[in-house]
């Protein structure tokens, strides 16, 4: 099928597009910059000028499309709410050119915090005040009754692997910046993880057979908890562990204080047997133990 897809250069998007173009798919990307549309027409795909703000590029693409999949979002934690409704902006202009069509659009979302306590599975719809991005959520799995095969995509928070500048380069980048390598509590929480060429892999299996208003879990590892993250960390930039109380969170971490003493653990179980799915790269522990996180601190 003919694929349009946003964030196509981006780290999971970069992952996603050569994903589809083995399985035989065509893909147009959409971008920004000169930098991004060389990027894509090395990969083998077309191009795609625009930008999530550029509603008719959207619709465009989408129009032209057999397929959609939407990956592009402003992870900027200053303007969570500005960030949302971009996003919005954005899906209403793809369902738009989709509705009726019964064509797939594959969406990004997230799973942290979602079912506090107790292991979240896909049948689980997260609280609406957890952040401003779930809402949109909602909105667009709506879509579904307009016409449009839309299925979330959830991804763990930690979407690992070479090239990687999210969470964990971020963690590791604060523990060399404050010679410790920190943990919150007694670091008995839990994240849930997956290597991004898993998530592409499932990218295109939503996309090719996934259920209209769906939700799946591009989650690899239930839960890996943060002190062993800390302890990877504190063993490759040869600092000590230490433990950092919630109340001083905010204060070690900056922006990140405010949910990294976080227990989130999520089931995938669901999305494996709908999707045969089967993730089959290294874990979190293991790929940072490879080392190349600790290559490109600043």
């Amino acid at each position: 099928m003919r694929v349009f897809v946003t964030g196509a250069s981006g780290f999971i998007g970069s992952a996603v597009v050569p994903e589809l173009l083995r399985a035989g798919h065509q893909v147009t990307g959409l971008a920004r910059s000169d930098a991004s549309a060389a990027a894509l027409i090395a990969a083998g795909a077309e191009v795609q000028r625009g930008d999530l703000n550029d509603l008719n590029s959207l619709r465009e693409g989408a129009a032209a499309a057999d397929g959609v999949v939407h990956l592009a979002y402003n992870h900027d934690f200053s303007q969570m709410g500005a960030a949302a409704q971009t996003d919005r902006a954005a899906l209403e202009a793809i369902g738009d050119a989709l509705a009726g069509t019964d064509r797939p659009l594959v969406f990004a979302s997230g799973v942290l915090g979602m079912a506090p306590g107790r292991v979240a599975t896909e049948h689980d719809a997260p609280p609406t005040g957890l952040h401003p991005r779930i809402v949109t959520t909602q909105a667009a799995l709506a879509l579904a009754s307009r016409g449009v095969r839309v299925v979330s995509m959830r991804f763990a928070p930690t979407v690992h692997g070479e090239g990687d500048h999210g969470f964990m380069h971020a963690i590791a980048q604060i523990a060399r910046q404050k010679g410790v390598s920190g943990y919150v509590g007694d670091g008995e929480n839990r994240w849930p993880a997956v290597h991004r060429l898993d998530a592409a892999t499932l990218v295109r299996l939503a996309l090719e057979r996934g259920t209209a208003g769906s939700s799946l879990h591009a989650v690899a590892e239930e839960g890996v908890r943060l002190r062993d993250v800390a302890e990877v960390i504190g063993r490759h930039l040869n600092l000590p562990m230490v433990s950092v109380s919630a109340a001083q969170a905010a204060e070690h971490f900056g922006w990140m204080g405010m949910f990294i003493g976080a227990d989130s653990p999520v089931s995938s179980a669901l999305t494996r047997e709908w999707m045969n799915w089967t993730p089959t790269r290294p874990g979190l522990l293991a790929d940072l133990d490879a080392g190349h996180y600790f290559q490109t601190l600043a």
